[in-house]
């Protein structure tokens, strides 16, 4: 990537934006050839979910994340460049698509903010083949977003990227711009705006099938029982309709709200169609060559009263069937980690990760990241763990799809972002749903070991249903 120092913020006069992108412009030699521009800019505080009900196209892409509790949040409004993939080498080649477009980038501006310069996008399904010719979302997807918006604590960051060729009609692309940018700029101290509300039928049905999950729940126990596998997350649906569509954005502020310790997340497809969550789960985090990763598996509920609370934690910090559990995604991470040659270190024992609703034991897992090793190396590499997925893997996944009936997606998937640094974050897409207009889709899975009664694993799931049901607008 090419950084070209310019102090300026080149949206406040017509004129030096122009001359920069002309500049640009007349770097181009050949009829085919393209260049991305990428320029930051530093703003007053802004909230992106607010910048993303105002400019964000239900037919356009986006991709929002947001830390409620660390106060820090990320918006990637429409694509200036995009890739959607299929097949094994999904990770490889969006790699590859990542590394040429930055090779042939041209990027100025405050580059040492926090969150500036160009940020790709990323979303993976958790299977790398889908079972229907109509699934929501392809195999890999990767954009660099036209429009970047960040907070973190008490500053923003607004990032422009601009695909420019020589067809390129510059005084329209800059009348296009500049009246984005002012609209961006003007959600400054604006709140969310919200529709008034008014009474909306939901109609739900319950896990489909409940028996059947269970039988499928008594199946896997079988096979533990046989030393086919050690462990399998199953997972399961509601499907919600409603008479009123579902409001995106309102259900995503919900979210934060009641879960300021989850990644609260949502992607969006070009079709209309959004997957929203809130997941307590981070994949990896890279920075500064210094990756963090978690071992979260095991889950109880959380009390009503102190005293019930902290007889919940010590059951579930003394249960040798969820420390199994735990125990086996440890190894993984750590074992996968290991295959790429970085050196992990983690805590003897797990800690515990209390959320509003449920609590899970946690192992922190830290690493230095060679240079020779991509981000996405990382991803590919850890996903899915054994957390959402089981022991051996391979054939997991394959039971996977021998006992559940429905398509996974997105859900359990990695979703994330890279820089142009090689700084990066990918959560898990649990606690999840598919919103497509007046239907929902709730995804939730349990983790099937030896020890694990259907009738708990059921409960289990019902339990992580409850905040996207209860945030759902």
């Amino acid at each position: 990537m090419t950084v070209t120092p310019i102090h300026a913020n080149l949206f406040h006069t017509h004129n030096e934006l122009h001359q920069f992108l002309l500049h640009c412009k007349e770097t181009l030699k050949e009829k085919t050839q393209k260049k991305i521009v990428s320029i930051t800019l530093k703003s007053q505080l802004l909230d992106p979910l607010a910048v993303l009900q105002k400019i964000a196209a239900p037919d356009r892409m986006h991709f929002y994340i947001e830390k409620p509790h660390q106060g820090e949040a990320i918006a990637a409004i429409d694509a200036a460049i995009k890739l959607k993939l299929q097949g094994s080498d999904r990770f490889l080649q969006a790699q590859a698509f990542i590394n040429s477009c930055l090779a042939n980038t041209t990027a100025t501006g405050d580059l040492h903010l926090p969150f500036s310069g160009p940020h790709f996008f990323c979303s993976f399904t958790f299977f790398e083949d889908s079972l229907t010719a109509n699934s929501p979302f392809d195999a890999a997807t990767v954009f660099l977003p036209r429009w970047q918006v960040s907070s973190r604590q008490d500053s923003s960051v607004i990032v422009a990227n601009i695909v420019i060729d020589l067809d390129v009609n510059l005084e329209r692309l800059i009348a296009e711009l500049t009246h984005q940018y002012k609209l961006i700029a003007a959600s400054v101290n604006q709140p969310l705006a919200f529709i008034q509300k008014r009474k909306t039928t939901r109609n739900f049905q319950q896990i489909a099938d409940r028996d059947y999950f269970k039988a499928s729940v008594r199946s896997a126990l079988e096979s533990i029982g046989v030393n086919k596998i050690s462990k399998i997350v199953l997972a399961s649906t509601i499907e919600l309709s409603s008479n009123k569509p579902f409001k995106h954005i309102e259900s995503l502020n919900n979210l934060r709200k009641f879960h300021p310790d989850c990644y609260i997340f949502s992607t969006s497809n070009e079709r209309g169609q959004n997957f929203i969550g809130a997941s307590p789960e981070r994949l990896i985090k890279i920075s500064n060559k210094e990756l963090e990763t978690d071992a979260l598996a095991g889950s109880a509920p959380r009390g009503k009263t102190a005293a019930e609370d902290a007889y919940f934690a010590d059951g579930l910090l003394s249960s040798e069937k969820e420390r199994r559990e735990h125990q086996v995604v440890s190894n993984f991470i750590v074992n996968r980690l290991s295959s790429l040659g970085l050196q992990p270190q983690r805590l003897p024992l797990p800690c515990l990760l209390q959320l509003s609703n449920i609590q899970h034991l946690w192992t922190p897992i830290r690493a230095k990241v060679p240079a020779n090793v991509h981000p996405l190396e990382i991803v590919a590499e850890l996903h899915p763990t054994p957390a959402v997925a089981g022991v051996p893997r391979n054939i997991a996944i394959e039971q996977i799809r021998r006992y559940e009936n429905f398509e996974r997606c997105l859900y359990a998937a990695p979703l994330g972002w890279i820089d142009h640094r090689g700084n990066s974050e990918f959560i898990v897409g649990i606690r999840s749903a598919l919103i497509d207009g007046c239907s929902a889709r709730l995804y939730a899975g349990a983790g099937i070991v030896a020890g694990s009664d259907p009738d708990k694993e059921l409960a289990e799931i019902q339990l992580k249903f409850q905040p996207l049901l209860k945030a759902l607008s």
